[in-house]
């Protein structure tokens, strides 16, 4: 690949790139999936757990794909074609930013479809269908709308066309500005809910159930969803925080940014699980409902407490706006990669790829419904086996890669002046992303392609394969 360099997009300050890339991790993985698998965990001691995870696994690969970004200045694949050009690395370093950008995409064609669900139900409880809806009401009311592919189609085409039509505007006239909106306005929610949440009766509980930890409880299941799920909270290996941190200005510190988007995003979580488990004990509901606690369970108690219509209005309008937050930043990646490579303008490129990921999402419409028998990998269907490639493979090789290439590829002086850290801070940060997060990433990657007696002979070849790459890069060093 040439050189190219970046378009003219940059972001107006560095508050408002933070904003963007806070819209882009907290999604529906601080609302809907944090909340039921700590719930499925044991509560505090999970979270403990998953707050090292973050600290040790999430924010070094988070920093380093930032400053992988600015540093390259072009879309996920022509940076790293870039800096593997600059660095002495191989060619193929390019498909670490195909990767990205193709695991974007495809996530972001069943992103839009459970999004979907968000947004049928948030106009559903501003009509009052959930009020006096019981326990059976709701689970028939779930399972209609799951097996309607049409209602699912329309609900889905909505949102894509909202991203596209956002994205197509381009930084400062299109995401910039809906960022603006959403942001401030999903804080101002979750607040007003979590007010609401300290009235129930049921807080102080919620409080201990998320902070008292029980290490009784946690297994090594549960160590694997924290590291995997703090991984996938920060957006990380998608792309995105890359081809964000090539609009970054190089007067904007990626630390302070990189600290805040992960300050903001976990405390998204904690105040989420606070207001959604306040609301489950007091209505003497199960925490660990699973995947069902935010579309089956939560309607079953807005339906039956006093102000139920207007606190559930409220939360999935929270749902609603995290996830489009999220859906905008996916698509991202691949309009910057087709308006800087291939010359296809930002507006038309938008639209292509949309209009592509909208069509790969009506498989994931049709797997909860027409194809539902249909499976692609072993008993997954559709929806399942995307989802399995994107969350199992594609995002933790990113980061895998992100990491390697940071610690051993980089320059020394080009990452100082990226990151500008102290010397002290940078060789701790170095040595995290040489041995722990790596490693970290590994175990993930391997627990999540195999299970039972086959994780130990799988992670030990993976960590000899890493030794012998090491050992290579030391001698030519």
């Amino acid at each position: 690949m040439s050189q190219l360099r970046l378009s003219k997009d940059s972001w107006s300050s560095q508050s408002v790139f933070i904003m963007a890339a806070i819209g882009s991790a907290v999604g529906l993985g601080n609302l809907w999936k944090f909340p039921y698998i700590t719930g499925e965990n044991g509560g505090g001691a999970f979270v403990l757990v998953y707050l090292a995870c973050i600290l040790l696994i999430g924010i070094p690969v988070l920093l380093s794909e930032l400053a992988l970004g600015r540093a390259g200045q072009a879309n996920p694949v022509q940076a790293m074609a870039n800096l593997a050009h600059e660095n002495g690395g191989g060619r193929w370093w390019s498909l670490l930013g195909f990767n990205g950008v193709l695991a974007g995409a495809l996530i972001l064609s069943f992103y839009t479809v459970i999004a979907g669900w968000g947004l049928a139900y948030f106009v559903e409880s501003i009509q009052g269908g959930f009020v006096g809806m019981g326990a059976e009401e709701v689970g028939e009311n779930f399972s209609s709308l799951l097996a309607n592919p049409v209602e699912l189609l329309f609900w889905h085409t909505l949102v894509s066309i909202f991203t596209v039509i956002v994205v197509a505007k381009g930084i400062k006239s299109g995401i910039e500005k809906a960022i603006s909106f959403m942001m401030p306005g999903l804080l101002f929610i979750l607040l007003v809910l979590l007010g609401y949440a300290t009235t129930t009766g049921s807080f102080g509980h919620s409080f201990s159930f998320l902070f008292s930890p029980d290490f009784s409880k946690l297994t090594w299941q549960s160590v694997l969803t924290a590291m995997g799920h703090a991984f996938f909270t920060l957006s990380i290996g998608l792309g995105t925080m890359m081809v964000y941190g090539s609009y970054i200005s190089k007067k904007y510190s990626i630390v302070k940014a990189g600290l805040w988007i992960a300050l903001a995003d976990t405390l998204v979580a904690l105040l989420a699980g606070l207001v959604i488990f306040s609301i489950v004990f007091a209505n003497g509901l199960e925490p660990s409902s699973g995947p069902g606690l935010l579309f089956q369970t939560l309607p079953i108690a807005f339906g039956d407490m006093t102000g139920g219509w207007f606190f559930g209005t409220l939360f999935f309008a929270l749902v609603v706006m995290a996830a489009l937050s999220s859906s905008i930043s996916l698509i991202e990646p691949a309009v910057s990669w087709f308006d800087q490579n291939w010359g296809i303008k930002r507006a038309k490129a938008a639209w292509i790829l949309g209009t592509i990921i909208w069509f790969v999402g009506i498989g994931s419409v049709l797997s909860f419904n027409e194809w539902s028998d249909i499976h692609l990998i072993g008993e997954r269907n559709f929806f399942e086996s995307v989802d399995f490639i994107t969350a199992n493979i594609m995002l933790p090789l990113g980061g895998l890669l992100i990491s390697i290439f940071v610690a051993w590829v980089l320059k020394d002086e080009e990452r100082d002046k990226q990151l500008d850290m102290s010397n002290w801070v940078m060789g701790k940060f170095i040595l995290d992303l040489k041995w722990i997060a790596p490693v970290a990433i590994m175990v993930i990657f391997a627990s999540n392609l195999v299970s039972g007696d086959d994780i130990i002979p799988m992670l030990s070849a993976i960590l000899v394969v890493y030794m012998i790459y090491v050992w290579n890069i030391k001698r030519s060093q």
